[in-house]
């Protein structure tokens, strides 16, 4: 197990529609884009108004993009080993500070080296980025939720939709992740956003607007997707409730 100090969501798209993809979450969630970084400007930190950032997005220039995960630690080295230990496969590093490692399933996270205290305001948000749902099939399933468990330490708990599990977000980590049993008998785990909404119909309309488009409608969430083909849900959450 690792101790996992604060959690970051990457947003992953194409170099040739990046410019066109940050425009639009950068609406929706109403949060500031930083300044580009990186030495082809190909990062940026999605900042909102209060509290600490979260959710930051990379132009990526081979493959068709997604979602991955940083998970800021007090030993990057040590904790990469730890996760490799239990099943990931080493990608690759950034200096010291950054080990990108692959699932026992294939999504693709990072480990990195944490700088210090982290706060996530959520007070009086109507709709908040809170959740990543793993997308796992059905002979990979069983392996990655062992595997994300015995990393994180987090508990693993049903929810009452079937085919979907938690892993409780635990105080002072910014998002959960949720477990979802494809259906699919194989191929790789992905991962895709879910957004806590109070008003469904009313946030849906605000994403119309924003560009995207309405893909299912369910009894608990919308799944959309944005101008750049990313599926994602609205769901009916409490942005405001407390980890659990």
């Amino acid at each position: 197990m690792i101790e996992v100090r604060w959690a970051w969501l990457f947003l992953d798209t194409p170099e040739p529609d990046a410019a066109q993809s940050w425009r639009f979450w950068s609406r929706v969630t109403g949060w500031r884009l930083s300044e580009r970084r990186g030495e082809s400007g190909e990062f940026a930190t999605l900042l909102p108004e209060r509290g600490d950032a979260w959710a930051k997005v990379q132009a990526v220039g081979r493959g068709p993009g997604g979602i991955h995960l940083d998970l800021d630690v007090d030993d990057v080295q040590a904790s990469a080993a730890e996760a490799e230990r239990l099943g990931a496969s080493r990608i690759g590093s950034i200096g010291d500070d950054v080990v990108v490692l692959r699932s026992p399933g294939g999504l693709t996270f990072c480990v990195t080296q944490w700088r210090g205290a982290c706060d996530q305001v959520r007070d009086g948000a109507a709709e908040l980025l809170d959740q990543v749902c793993l997308d796992c099939p059905d002979d990979a399933h069983d392996a990655e939720v062992a595997f994300w468990v015995a990393l994180t330490g987090w508990r693993w708990a049903d929810v009452e939709e079937p085919g979907l599990s938690t892993l409780v977000r635990p105080a002072g980590i910014p998002f959960r992740l949720l477990v979802q049993r494809l259906g699919e008998p194989t191929g790789p785990v992905r991962a895709h956003l879910d957004i806590a909404c109070t008003e469904r119909d009313a946030s849906v309309r605000r994403h119309l607007a924003a560009g995207a488009s309405v893909e299912r409608v369910t009894d608990g969430w919308t799944v959309m997707t944005d101008p750049v083909g990313r599926a994602y849900c609205l769901t009916d959450r409490s942005p405001t409730a407390p980890p659990g």
